[in-house]
Formats: C-alpha cells, sequence, structure tokens
C-alpha cells in the first residue's frame, strides 16, 4: 500500500472516528434546544456554514448550476439522506450506545454497498454477490448482535 493509499486510509478511520462524537454533541445539542429535529438543525446549518466558508476562502468558482438542474432527481437527494443521518444518529445512538450504533450503521451501509455493486446501480460498476461477500457482512451482522447484546 503506498503512501497517498495509507494517508486516505487514515482519513477515512478518522472521519469515522468523528462519528459518534457528532452524534453525542447533536445530541446534547438537541436536548438544549428541547427537540432532536433542532439539534440536527443546528448541525446541518453550522456544517452549511463552514462549507460555504471553504469554498469563499479557496475562491472556487461558482458552480454550474445549469449542469447540476440537469441530472437525474435522486442526485438531489444526498442533502435528506444527510439530513436523515445526522437525525437519526443524534436520536438513536444515545439510546442504544455508540458502539452498537456505529455497528449497525456499518452494516446498513454494507448491506447497501452490496445491492448497489451488485445490480451496479448509480452508475457503479457490477459486482456480483459471493459467498465471501455474503460472509463478510453476516460477519457485520454478527457483531451489531454482540454490541447489542453486551447491553445490560
Amino acid at each position: 500500500m503506498g503512501n497517498g493509499a495509507l494517508l486516505l486510509l487514515c482519513a477515512a478511520v478518522a472521519v469515522g472516528a468523528a462519528v459518534p462524537v457528532q452524534s453525542a454533541i447533536n445530541a446534547q445539542m438537541a436536548s438544549a434546544q428541547g427537540h432532536p429535529l433542532y439539534g440536527a438543525l443546528t448541525n446541518t446549518a453550522v456544517a452549511s456554514l463552514a462549507l460555504a466558508s471553504l469554498v469563499f476562502a479557496l475562491r472556487l468558482p461558482a458552480p454550474n448550476l445549469r449542469a447540476a438542474s440537469s441530472l437525474p432527481w435522486w442526485t438531489w437527494s444526498g442533502g435528506f439522506i444527510g439530513a436523515a443521518f445526522v437525525f437519526g444518529a443524534l436520536f438513536v445512538a444515545p439510546k442504544i450506545g455508540a458502539a452498537a450504533f456505529a455497528a449497525a450503521t456499518i452494516f446498513g451501509t454494507v448491506a447497501a454497498s452490496l445491492l448497489i455493486d451488485h445490480y451496479g446501480l448509480f452508475e457503479f460498476p457490477v459486482r456480483t454477490v459471493t459467498l465471501t461477500r455474503l460472509a463478510g457482512i453476516s460477519l457485520v451482522f454478527l457483531g451489531v448482535g454482540l454490541l447489542q447484546g453486551a447491553r445490560a
């Protein structure tokens, strides 16, 4: 593995490690504001401001809205999916625990990814589901059960 790939892998681990921290912080914000949706709204508002600041700091050219408007309808669903994840994380993680939440979201990610690969959805190359891949997702599912079952 080259240095570039190792650096990207480390960045992915760091982003993953930030997820339970973000869930905990957002849950506290939601509690203070009186409803989980306010925590999610605060999170996405601050995220939007941070991204807008980066766009201005990097002096990026204006986006090509004409090209974006010609994309299929489902390409616009990413924001809804992100909002659902933020809300789900801040609402569910404190109830089932950070480790069980992380494992469950990883299982959901892997399951959806297997379907996307198998059918070549969203212009991904087709990678058929094999027994080895099914064994991998079964182990992730077992991990979810073990982490959730450990709750006493």
